[in-house]
């Protein structure tokens, strides 16, 4: 039965998964904004360790504690096990966050299925990561499903699906290039650094790629050619990429700054046939100069085919 107060006709929506903890917090601001509803009462968010889902989780619910926070203080006992018709007065808790992964190694899942059941029947909300872990013990569906892999799904299922099992065998499979894409961006910027860009930019995102976006052409000491070369020279030298902390990676030995450092390669011969765009792409609604580098296949397509439908 479809409930009216259900987007209806919204079957899913895709945007890129942005790489930066940043960037993802804004991504989660907006899905929130366009796609909850006060009346969401299971959020199900699916997706590999390192992938953003607790950034996207923020994103939604901003001052919402975490259960599996990466700084490593966990809440104990789990809050949503105690939930009961004591919990439902004005000042109780309404929204609730678990990891089924994390949780996993504490408490049995159909425990922790109860708990989520008993949460929702009782009007709370119950945001619940890894949500493909759980759901066969839940015999039902989230209210709002989100998948992160390459790029970010939200849809609201219903009878007719789409299942969790199918968001994840999409998500899962398309991280792997999201991971080699940022890579190649970090190792490019590296790159061009080292060859004197100094000016300011943005970072944007294009399917199976990166865009650098600046106000001007930057003035490097060496064509895009070398830039591209010299990338690729890195890459099949296979240099390790390792998370330093939550603002840095190295490569190599070089310590270099990062939003996004868990969102990594572990070496940089994983990344798959690199192409840089030779000449900077003037685009004509902000007069922004844009450059453009490419995975796998990718790099041979027109432009204007890159996000192409189907």
């Amino acid at each position: 039965m479809f409930s009216d107060r259900m987007q209806k006709s919204h079957l899913y929506s895709i945007f890129f998964a942005p790489r930066g903890f940043q960037r993802m917090a804004e991504l989660g601001m907006q899905i929130a904004q366009q796609y909850l509803s006060p009346f969401d009462n299971l959020i199900g968010v699916i997706g590999q360790a390192g992938s953003g889902k607790s950034m996207i989780i923020k994103g939604m619910f901003p001052g919402l504690e975490l259960t599996n926070d990466d700084e490593g203080v966990n809440i104990r006992p789990l809050p949503l096990l105690d939930v009961d018709e004591a919990d439902t007065g004005f000042y109780n808790a309404h929204t609730y966050h678990l990891d089924i992964h994390f949780e996993g190694a504490f408490t049995q899942k159909h425990v922790l299925a109860e708990g989520i059941l008993r949460a929702v029947e009782l009007g709370k909300r119950v945001i619940v990561e890894h949500f493909d872990l759980i759901y066969s013990l839940l015999n039902r569906n989230a209210d709002l499903l989100i998948g992160i892999g390459e790029e970010v799904i939200i849809t609201r299922p219903t009878i007719f699906g789409p299942e969790p099992g199918d968001i994840a065998e999409v998500v899962f499979k398309s991280l792997a290039f999201r991971k080699m894409i940022h890579s190649a961006e970090d190792l490019c910027e590296f790159v061009m650094h080292k060859h004197g860009l100094t000016e300011a930019f943005q970072h944007s995102d294009v399917r199976r790629g990166f865009v650098f976006c600046f106000q001007n052409p930057p003035k490097l000491e060496v064509s895009l050619e070398t830039i591209e070369a010299e990338v690729n020279a890195l890459i099949q030298a296979d240099l390790p990429i390792s998370h330093q902390d939550e603002r840095h990676i190295r490569i190599g030995e070089d310590l270099w700054q990062c939003n996004g450092p868990r969102m990594h390669v572990r070496s940089a011969g994983e990344i798959k046939h690199f192409t840089l765009q030779k000449e900077y792409i003037r685009e004509p609604g902000t007069g922004k100069y844009l450059l453009v580098g490419l995975i796998g296949d990718a790099g041979s397509q027109k432009i204007k085919d890159l996000n192409k439908i189907g």
